[in-house]
């Protein structure tokens, strides 16, 4: 295959990123290039100018404040299930990221790039949008439910970096996924968290984009458990239909995997 040009740019500040990133009209930044690298390689992207942002240790952090976890847009899904912070206060974000791909996946992988990104199945939008969290960047904080706009699209503007993450801690919360057994994304995915405010419930991997299902939530609030959302189904009509399951069988796990996730959350 011949390859094409592109120049590499190194950035040690944040500073730095932005001024490359405004400088160039198609560049893309680079982090754990999970996606990126592989969407080169097909040639389905074709920047011209990678900004490589995973040597800023302004970006790489796990901060425990007093009523939230705050990480870094470039701490590594290994620290997040590693961290002792995330697991005394929010053990369900610990065991999330521990799930994520596998262990190449997670020493390379990072939380902004996994948001920015927004793939329909990754498993961070999930816990983001069900524990209300709030994504820091470079030009404002953008609450969860505003963050994730459609199938890889974001509420970021062009040159706008994700630079970390807030986790309000939850009274509980339970994380359980179907993964498809080569990738180990989600197929289906449920983060099921109860706050002071009520309980959120967001699905990830069933559809285009991450959503919520208010009728989950409006049970547990009642109930919280298993058996208050047994009955209760989602509409298989948006929901992504392909050769590793129909839209129908992935409604029917967003039952069963929010009803695992609402039991992990009860026994954690």
């Amino acid at each position: 295959m011949i390859p094409y040009p592109f120049t590499y740019h190194r950035a040690t500040s944040l500073a730095q990123a932005q001024a490359l990133l405004g400088g160039s009209a198609d560049a893309k930044l680079l982090a754990g290039g999970q996606t990126l690298i592989a969407a080169m390689k097909m040639r389905l992207a074709q920047p011209s100018d990678l900004i490589d942002i995973s040597a800023i240790k302004e970006l790489s952090f796990i901060r425990a404040e007093k009523d939230a976890i705050v990480v870094g847009a470039g701490t590594k899904h290994f620290e997040v299930a590693t961290s002792d912070a995330v697991t005394r206060a929010i053990p369900a974000l610990a065991e999330l990221a521990g799930s994520i791909g596998d262990p190449a996946v997670r020493h390379k992988g990072t939380l902004g790039g996994s948001l920015a990104n927004n793939d329909p199945a990754a498993d961070y939008p999930a816990a983001v949008l069900a524990l209300g969290a709030s994504v820091k960047t470079t030009k404002q904080t953008i609450a969860a439910d505003d963050f994730f706009t459609g199938m890889f699209a974001t509420a970021l503007d062009d040159g706008e970096i994700v630079t970390g993450v807030s986790f309000p801690v939850p009274e509980r919360a339970g994380y359980a996924k179907f993964p498809n057994p080569a990738s180990r994304y989600a197929m289906v995915g449920v983060f099921v968290a109860k706050t002071k405010d009520g309980v959120r419930v967001a699905v990830t991997g069933a559809g285009p984009c991450v959503f919520r299902v208010p009728e989950m939530e409006a049970a547990l609030a009642k109930s919280f458990t298993s058996e208050a959302i047994a009955g209760l189904a989602v509409d298989p009509s948006d929901l992504n239909s392909d050769i590793h399951g129909s839209s129908e069988y992935r409604a029917h796990l967003v039952t069963v995997m929010a009803g695992r996730a609402v039991a992990a959350a009860s026994h954690g």
